[in-house]
């Protein structure tokens, strides 16, 4: 649950620091004060999208920071993401600075605003002021009632199979509708993977002919140019460098015997007797293998021109034939397996049947959701003034599409005797709200976040049903932690913790505070809500009753 909540300079609030208590959490005060605000602001520590727009005029940046308690699988992700979790909960931190830029913490660690998001998923499900409105759109209707059964997985899994399904009868009758250019395009790529096949020029090839051909080009001059460095080093008649090197250095040594001054030069020169000898054996292993092969040289020049002129053929380097070879057999390969009308029809028609299975099972699961969702809030409406009303959903078959084959939607009969019809053409708003409110309560209930919060989601309901409402909060904050931002003294009078949000001019600057109400004061706000501006005696006692009750 929501243990903590920090806010600095965020929209109108200067700095507010909040404690959270278990159970059910109402925020009043008058129109325009902010308690949407604190909604906003905690939205934005769960990774909800904010701009520079949201610092307050004046500061440097907004800061926002929410501590949550935590459950087993909210451990496991912050073990599984590396954020920290030492004294057994999580803080989320937002950071909006006047430029724009963003920053995101978990437990102190740097954060992406998916990653809050993500968590906050987990940790928090907020019911807008405005929920009712999308209850009145097919599409937002669909995926309440998927959600509400856990259902949102096989509906990823038709959509995935009717995507499969669609591209390859697209492609089919792409093929269908170009047969003669897929041909020519087919007959195209087998003369070329046909020419390159036949070449079959091997990856690195051109690179190792290409250093023979310049080796045996030039076999003459290169034994002649070895024959002579061996001559000069060992083999002249007139003192080869070999051998009047070893003479020089074998003199020297004697010398340096008879003077040390001379071992300094002696050493300098043995190596390069040794170097010496060491090309003498590498010039005559080289004689020994390099010969005049006029033969190989043409076949050599001949493979050369091959590969050259094929390669400019094709418009590639010569390094790059092999690839092109690939490359064009993979075309040919793709295209004569999409030629084939027959075995596309198949694979095509074993899409359809993969799609068919899982839309049906999806269609199964939505049956049963659909009755349980429709008596679940048919009884909530009962206790919203609603009596021998009725809530259907409803699952009208359509074509084969990406959600499934059937289009969900809702149905209401606002009284007794009366036959179910769409909720945008029969509910009026009031109505709408209510029925609103009682699918929200419903499908919380159903989930396992730890804190909900409704923002005004009460608004168009008053009297007796206002405080069927706040009943029905309440008792849903037995179970898990409830925050609610309201207008209706029958809701607020419910609560188990009470904050009441005023603005204040400062150095002619608004700003919002939000107090904690004891039993005094709550009173006092009770009765605000009740009569007004003036508060009078009959107001008191009438918010004593209901606090009471």
């Amino acid at each position: 649950m929501l243990r903590t909540l920090s806010i600095r300079d965020f929209v109108i609030v200067d700095s507010i620091e909040l404690e959270f208590a278990p159970g059910f959490t109402v925020f009043t005060g008058e129109t325009g004060a902010g308690k949407s605000i604190l909604i906003d602001a905690l939205a934005l520590a769960l990774g909800g999208r904010g701009d520079a727009s949201v610092v307050r005029e004046g500061a440097a940046k907004t800061d926002i920071t929410a501590e949550f308690s935590t459950a087993p699988e909210i451990e496991d992700w912050l073990s599984e993401h590396e954020f920290g979790n030492e004294d057994g909960g999580v803080l989320m931190r937002r950071v909006i600075d006047n430029a724009g830029r963003s920053r995101a913490f978990i437990n102190g660690v740097v954060a992406t605003a998916s990653q809050l998001r993500e968590l906050g998923e987990m940790l928090v499900d907020i019911h807008g002021q405005h929920a009712h409105q999308s209850l009145l759109k097919t599409d937002a209707q669909r995926v309440l009632l998927d959600s509400q059964a856990g259902l949102l997985e096989d509906a990823k899994a038709v959509a995935f199979a009717y995507k499969s399904w669609r591209a390859l009868a697209r492609q089919r009758e792409e093929f269908e509708a170009n047969a003669k250019s897929v041909l020519l395009e087919r007959e195209r790529l087998e003369w070329q993977v046909g020419e390159l096949e036949k070449l079959a020029v091997k990856p690195g090839e051109w690179a190792e002919i290409s250093t023979e051909h310049s080796r045996l080009s030039h076999a003459a001059s290169l034994i002649e140019g070895a024959q002579e460095a061996l001559d000069v080093i060992s083999e002249s008649d007139t003192g080869p460098i070999l051998s009047q090197l070893s003479s020089l250095v074998l003199k020297l040594g004697k010398l340096a015997d008879i003077d040390n001054a001379l071992k300094p030069v002696v050493e300098a020169l043995e190596p390069a007797r040794i170097q010496l000898q060491e090309a003498v054996y590498g010039l005559n292993d080289y004689l020994g293998r390099v010969e005049l092969d006029p033969e190989r040289l043409h076949a050599v020049e001949a493979r050369l021109d091959a590969i050259h002129s094929t390669a400019r053929k094709f418009r590639v380097a010569p390094d790059d034939l092999p690839q092109e070879y690939d490359s064009l057999s993979a075309q040919l390969r793709q295209l004569a397996d999409a030629s084939d009308l027959d075995a596309m029809r198949a694979q095509e028609e074993k899409l359809k049947d993969a799609y068919m299975n899982v839309a049906q099972k999806l269609s199964k699961a939505r049956a049963k959701a659909a009755k349980a969702l429709g008596q679940a809030v048919s009884a909530a409406m009962q206790d919203l003034s609603m009596a021998g009303g009725r809530f259907d959903v409803a699952l009208n078959a359509c074509e084969p599409a990406a959600y499934g084959i059937e289009q969900v939607e809702f149905l209401v009969a606002a009284h007794a005797g009366t036959s179910a019809r769409p909720l945008a053409k029969v509910a009026s708003g009031g109505e709408l709200a209510r029925i609103s409110l009682a699918i929200s309560v419903i499908t919380s209930s159903a989930t396992a976040t730890p804190t909900l919060i409704f923002d005004e989601v009460d608004s168009g309901i008053g009297g007796g049903v206002a405080e069927v409402v706040g009943r029905l909060l309440k008792r849903l904050g037995q179970d898990r932690q409830v925050l609610c931002v309201t207008h209706l003294p029958q809701v607020a009078s419910q609560a188990n913790q009470h904050f009441q949000v005023s603005k204040r001019s400062s150095e002619g600057r608004t700003m919002s505070n939000i107090d904690a109400l004891d039993a005094k004061t709550r009173i006092e706000e009770i009765a605000r809500m009740l009569g007004g501006i003036e508060i009078t005696a009959t107001t008191r006692k009438h918010a004593r009753e209901l606090l009471a009750s």
